[in-house]
Protein backbone atom coordinates (compact mmCIF):
# COMPACT_ATOMS: atom_id res chain seq x y z
CA UNK A 1 0.00 0.00 0.00
CA UNK A 2 2.94 2.38 0.39
CA UNK A 3 3.25 2.08 -2.94
CA UNK A 4 0.41 3.74 -3.49
CA UNK A 5 -0.40 6.90 -1.02
CA UNK A 6 -3.50 7.74 -2.72
CA UNK A 7 -5.70 4.84 -1.95
CA UNK A 8 -5.02 5.39 1.74
CA UNK A 9 -6.46 9.20 1.42
CA UNK A 10 -9.85 7.69 -0.30
CA UNK A 11 -10.11 4.49 1.12
CA UNK A 12 -13.69 4.82 2.23
CA UNK A 13 -14.65 6.37 -1.03
CA UNK A 14 -14.72 3.34 -2.71
CA UNK A 15 -15.01 -0.35 -2.46
CA UNK A 16 -12.59 -3.07 -4.26
CA UNK A 17 -14.73 -6.40 -4.98
CA UNK A 18 -12.04 -8.49 -4.46
CA UNK A 19 -11.69 -12.34 -4.49
CA UNK A 20 -8.48 -13.78 -4.19
CA UNK A 21 -9.17 -16.92 -6.37
CA UNK A 22 -10.48 -14.99 -9.36
CA UNK A 23 -8.83 -13.26 -11.98
CA UNK A 24 -10.81 -10.28 -12.05
CA UNK A 25 -11.30 -6.76 -10.11
CA UNK A 26 -14.07 -4.56 -10.16
CA UNK A 27 -13.50 -1.37 -9.04
CA UNK A 28 -16.61 0.33 -7.49
CA UNK A 29 -16.06 3.70 -7.20
CA UNK A 30 -18.77 6.49 -5.02
CA UNK A 31 -19.58 9.66 -7.08
CA UNK A 32 -17.20 11.63 -5.02
CA UNK A 33 -14.09 9.15 -5.52
CA UNK A 34 -11.47 12.00 -7.09
CA UNK A 35 -10.04 10.52 -10.82
CA UNK A 36 -6.61 10.17 -9.40
CA UNK A 37 -7.85 7.74 -6.67
CA UNK A 38 -9.36 5.45 -9.29
CA UNK A 39 -6.71 5.01 -11.41
CA UNK A 40 -4.43 4.51 -8.25
CA UNK A 41 -6.97 1.43 -7.32
CA UNK A 42 -6.55 0.21 -11.04
CA UNK A 43 -2.69 0.22 -10.77
CA UNK A 44 -2.85 -1.79 -7.43
CA UNK A 45 -5.23 -3.83 -8.73
CA UNK A 46 -3.00 -4.77 -11.65
CA UNK A 47 -0.05 -4.76 -9.31
CA UNK A 48 -2.19 -7.68 -7.43
CA UNK A 49 -2.12 -9.49 -10.75
CA UNK A 50 -5.68 -9.19 -11.62
CA UNK A 51 -7.78 -7.69 -14.94
CA UNK A 52 -9.11 -4.60 -13.80
CA UNK A 53 -12.70 -3.05 -14.82
CA UNK A 54 -14.38 0.09 -13.35
CA UNK A 55 -18.02 -0.44 -13.01
CA UNK A 56 -21.03 1.52 -11.52
CA UNK A 57 -22.07 1.29 -7.75
CA UNK A 58 -25.05 -0.59 -8.71
CA UNK A 59 -26.50 -3.48 -7.80
CA UNK A 60 -24.90 -6.82 -8.17
CA UNK A 61 -22.32 -4.44 -10.22
CA UNK A 62 -21.29 -6.23 -13.06
CA UNK A 63 -20.14 -9.85 -12.72
CA UNK A 64 -23.36 -10.58 -9.96
CA UNK A 65 -25.37 -8.17 -12.18
CA UNK A 66 -25.35 -10.62 -15.46
CA UNK A 67 -24.41 -13.77 -13.66
CA UNK A 68 -27.79 -14.03 -11.19
CA UNK A 69 -30.17 -14.82 -13.48
CA UNK A 70 -27.90 -17.15 -15.66
CA UNK A 71 -27.98 -18.90 -11.96
CA UNK A 72 -31.49 -18.32 -11.14
CA UNK A 73 -32.86 -20.45 -14.53
CA UNK A 74 -30.15 -23.13 -13.78
CA UNK A 75 -32.36 -23.58 -10.49
CA UNK A 76 -35.65 -23.50 -12.30
CA UNK A 77 -34.24 -26.34 -14.82
CA UNK A 78 -33.08 -28.24 -11.75
CA UNK A 79 -36.68 -27.53 -9.90
CA UNK A 80 -38.39 -28.92 -13.22
CA UNK A 81 -36.19 -32.07 -13.42
CA UNK A 82 -33.29 -31.38 -15.30
CA UNK A 83 -30.52 -33.86 -14.46
CA UNK A 84 -27.95 -31.97 -13.01
CA UNK A 85 -25.20 -33.28 -14.57
CA UNK A 86 -27.21 -32.67 -18.04
CA UNK A 87 -27.24 -28.63 -17.18
CA UNK A 88 -23.75 -28.39 -16.73
CA UNK A 89 -22.89 -30.61 -19.33
CA UNK A 90 -24.90 -28.63 -21.43
CA UNK A 91 -23.10 -25.53 -20.48
CA UNK A 92 -19.28 -27.03 -20.38
CA UNK A 93 -19.68 -28.18 -23.80
CA UNK A 94 -20.80 -24.20 -25.07
CA UNK A 95 -17.91 -23.83 -23.25
CA UNK A 96 -17.62 -22.54 -19.59
CA UNK A 97 -15.07 -24.42 -17.43
CA UNK A 98 -17.64 -25.13 -14.93
CA UNK A 99 -21.77 -25.72 -15.04
CA UNK A 100 -23.97 -23.21 -13.80
CA UNK A 101 -24.85 -26.01 -10.69
CA UNK A 102 -21.27 -26.94 -9.73
CA UNK A 103 -20.71 -23.28 -10.17
CA UNK A 104 -22.89 -22.71 -6.88
CA UNK A 105 -21.18 -26.06 -5.03
CA UNK A 106 -18.10 -23.98 -6.00
CA UNK A 107 -19.52 -20.97 -4.51
CA UNK A 108 -21.17 -22.05 -1.82
CA UNK A 109 -24.99 -22.44 -1.42
CA UNK A 110 -25.18 -19.82 1.64
CA UNK A 111 -23.34 -17.20 -0.21
CA UNK A 112 -25.42 -17.80 -3.91
CA UNK A 113 -28.90 -17.30 -1.21
CA UNK A 114 -28.20 -14.33 0.01
CA UNK A 115 -27.14 -12.73 -3.00
CA UNK A 116 -30.07 -13.79 -4.65
CA UNK A 117 -32.17 -12.16 -2.11
CA UNK A 118 -30.86 -9.23 -2.76
CA UNK A 119 -30.60 -9.30 -6.37
CA UNK A 120 -34.50 -9.74 -6.02
CA UNK A 121 -35.44 -6.92 -3.72
CA UNK A 122 -33.49 -4.69 -6.01
CA UNK A 123 -34.68 -5.72 -9.33
CA UNK A 124 -38.21 -7.54 -8.64
CA UNK A 125 -39.28 -10.73 -9.86
CA UNK A 126 -37.40 -10.68 -12.91
CA UNK A 127 -34.59 -11.97 -10.98
CA UNK A 128 -36.13 -13.79 -8.02
CA UNK A 129 -34.82 -17.04 -7.46
CA UNK A 130 -36.17 -20.59 -7.71
CA UNK A 131 -36.50 -22.07 -4.38
CA UNK A 132 -33.97 -24.88 -4.91
CA UNK A 133 -31.21 -23.28 -2.77
CA UNK A 134 -33.23 -22.41 0.14
CA UNK A 135 -34.32 -25.95 0.50
CA UNK A 136 -30.55 -27.09 -0.17
CA UNK A 137 -29.57 -24.64 2.52
CA UNK A 138 -32.68 -25.95 5.11
CA UNK A 139 -30.70 -29.35 4.95
CA UNK A 140 -27.54 -28.03 5.73
CA UNK A 141 -26.16 -27.96 2.47
CA UNK A 142 -23.59 -25.82 1.64
CA UNK A 143 -22.10 -26.86 -1.03
CA UNK A 144 -18.19 -27.75 -1.16
CA UNK A 145 -16.71 -25.88 1.31
CA UNK A 146 -19.10 -27.99 3.90
CA UNK A 147 -18.95 -31.45 1.66
CA UNK A 148 -22.51 -31.06 0.62
CA UNK A 149 -24.18 -29.84 -2.08
CA UNK A 150 -25.87 -30.75 -5.41
CA UNK A 151 -22.45 -32.73 -6.11
CA UNK A 152 -20.55 -35.69 -3.60
CA UNK A 153 -17.20 -34.45 -2.74
CA UNK A 154 -14.19 -36.75 -1.25
CA UNK A 155 -11.34 -34.79 0.32
CA UNK A 156 -12.71 -31.78 -1.07
CA UNK A 157 -12.63 -32.83 -4.88
CA UNK A 158 -16.23 -33.03 -6.49
CA UNK A 159 -16.90 -36.36 -7.86
CA UNK A 160 -20.32 -37.52 -9.39
CA UNK A 161 -24.18 -36.02 -8.53
CA UNK A 162 -25.67 -36.50 -5.15
CA UNK A 163 -28.89 -38.30 -6.36
CA UNK A 164 -30.32 -37.30 -2.76
CA UNK A 165 -31.18 -33.80 -4.53
CA UNK A 166 -33.85 -34.86 -5.99
CA UNK A 167 -35.29 -36.80 -3.17
CA UNK A 168 -34.84 -33.85 -1.21
CA UNK A 169 -36.22 -30.96 -3.91
CA UNK A 170 -39.23 -34.60 -4.67
CA UNK A 171 -38.40 -34.18 -8.07
CA UNK A 172 -37.82 -37.02 -10.44
CA UNK A 173 -34.82 -36.26 -12.84
CA UNK A 174 -35.50 -36.22 -16.64
CA UNK A 175 -34.48 -34.98 -19.41
CA UNK A 176 -37.49 -33.34 -20.47
CA UNK A 177 -36.19 -30.08 -21.96
CA UNK A 178 -33.49 -30.43 -25.43
CA UNK A 179 -29.70 -29.61 -24.50
CA UNK A 180 -30.38 -26.85 -27.53
CA UNK A 181 -33.65 -25.12 -24.84
CA UNK A 182 -31.21 -25.75 -21.96
CA UNK A 183 -28.52 -23.70 -24.03
CA UNK A 184 -30.59 -20.79 -25.08
CA UNK A 185 -32.65 -20.32 -21.56
CA UNK A 186 -29.26 -20.11 -19.79
CA UNK A 187 -27.55 -17.85 -22.13
CA UNK A 188 -30.08 -15.98 -23.26
CA UNK A 189 -31.09 -15.05 -19.42
CA UNK A 190 -27.34 -13.64 -19.68
CA UNK A 191 -27.50 -11.86 -22.86
CA UNK A 192 -30.41 -10.12 -22.02
CA UNK A 193 -29.25 -9.12 -18.70
CA UNK A 194 -25.72 -7.57 -19.94
CA UNK A 195 -27.96 -5.91 -22.36
CA UNK A 196 -30.09 -4.54 -19.67
CA UNK A 197 -27.20 -3.49 -17.64
CA UNK A 198 -24.84 -2.12 -20.35
CA UNK A 199 -27.71 0.62 -21.22
CA UNK A 200 -27.84 1.78 -17.25
CA UNK A 201 -24.27 2.49 -17.76
CA UNK A 202 -23.07 -0.02 -14.96
CA UNK A 203 -20.09 -0.55 -17.23
CA UNK A 204 -17.93 2.18 -19.14
CA UNK A 205 -17.22 0.48 -22.83
CA UNK A 206 -18.69 -2.97 -24.06
CA UNK A 207 -14.84 -4.36 -23.84
CA UNK A 208 -15.21 -3.70 -20.00
CA UNK A 209 -18.09 -5.53 -19.75
CA UNK A 210 -16.62 -8.36 -22.11
CA UNK A 211 -13.67 -9.12 -20.56
CA UNK A 212 -15.48 -8.58 -16.98
CA UNK A 213 -17.76 -11.52 -18.13
CA UNK A 214 -14.76 -14.02 -19.61
CA UNK A 215 -12.64 -13.17 -16.18
CA UNK A 216 -15.16 -12.97 -13.76
CA UNK A 217 -16.71 -15.97 -14.24
CA UNK A 218 -15.36 -17.64 -17.08
CA UNK A 219 -17.61 -16.96 -19.82
CA UNK A 220 -16.19 -18.68 -22.98
CA UNK A 221 -13.20 -16.61 -24.29
CA UNK A 222 -13.91 -18.13 -28.21
CA UNK A 223 -17.58 -16.28 -27.81
CA UNK A 224 -15.80 -12.70 -26.84
CA UNK A 225 -17.96 -12.20 -23.88
CA UNK A 226 -22.01 -11.44 -23.99
CA UNK A 227 -22.35 -8.16 -25.65
CA UNK A 228 -19.75 -9.41 -28.55
CA UNK A 229 -21.68 -12.30 -28.87
CA UNK A 230 -25.01 -10.36 -29.47
CA UNK A 231 -22.66 -8.63 -32.31
CA UNK A 232 -22.53 -11.62 -33.70
CA UNK A 233 -25.48 -13.40 -33.20
CA UNK A 234 -27.35 -10.34 -34.38
CA UNK A 235 -29.58 -8.20 -32.45
CA UNK A 236 -32.83 -8.90 -34.23
CA UNK A 237 -32.30 -12.63 -33.81
CA UNK A 238 -31.28 -12.28 -30.10
CA UNK A 239 -34.70 -10.33 -29.56
CA UNK A 240 -36.62 -13.35 -31.15
CA UNK A 241 -35.16 -15.85 -29.36
CA UNK A 242 -36.03 -14.01 -26.17
CA UNK A 243 -39.71 -13.61 -27.36
CA UNK A 244 -40.13 -17.08 -28.29
CA UNK A 245 -38.65 -17.92 -24.57
CA UNK A 246 -41.00 -15.30 -22.92
CA UNK A 247 -44.03 -17.19 -24.74
CA UNK A 248 -43.17 -20.05 -23.23
CA UNK A 249 -41.25 -19.99 -19.98
CA UNK A 250 -42.20 -16.40 -18.44
CA UNK A 251 -41.46 -12.46 -18.97
CA UNK A 252 -38.14 -12.80 -16.95
CA UNK A 253 -37.41 -13.42 -20.94
CA UNK A 254 -38.52 -10.14 -22.15
CA UNK A 255 -36.34 -8.28 -24.13
CA UNK A 256 -34.33 -5.27 -22.76
CA UNK A 257 -35.63 -2.03 -24.31
CA UNK A 258 -31.97 -1.18 -25.47
CA UNK A 259 -31.99 -4.30 -27.33
CA UNK A 260 -35.07 -4.07 -29.66
CA UNK A 261 -33.78 -0.80 -30.11
CA UNK A 262 -30.50 -1.49 -31.60
CA UNK A 263 -32.57 -4.73 -33.15
CA UNK A 264 -34.63 -1.81 -34.92
CA UNK A 265 -31.62 0.48 -35.70
CA UNK A 266 -29.23 -2.57 -37.03
CA UNK A 267 -26.93 -1.58 -34.56
CA UNK A 268 -23.96 -3.27 -32.92
CA UNK A 269 -21.97 -2.77 -29.57
CA UNK A 270 -18.91 -2.98 -31.66
CA UNK A 271 -17.81 -1.18 -34.67
CA UNK A 272 -17.70 -3.75 -38.00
Amino acid sequence: MDDFPGIKQELTSFLLCYYPLVPLLEIIPTPHTSAATIVTAVHFGRKLGKTVIVVRDHPGFWVNRILTPYLNEAGRLLAEGTPIEIIDRVMTRFGFPVGPIALIDEVGLDVAGKAGKVMHQAFGERLAPSEVIAKMLADGRQGRKSGRGFYHYHEGHKTGPDERVYDLLRIRPQESHSPETIEQRLVYAMLNEAAMAASEGVIRTPRDGDIGAIYGFGFPPFRGGPLRMIDDLGATRVVNVLRELAAQFGDRFAPAARLVEKAERNERYYPR
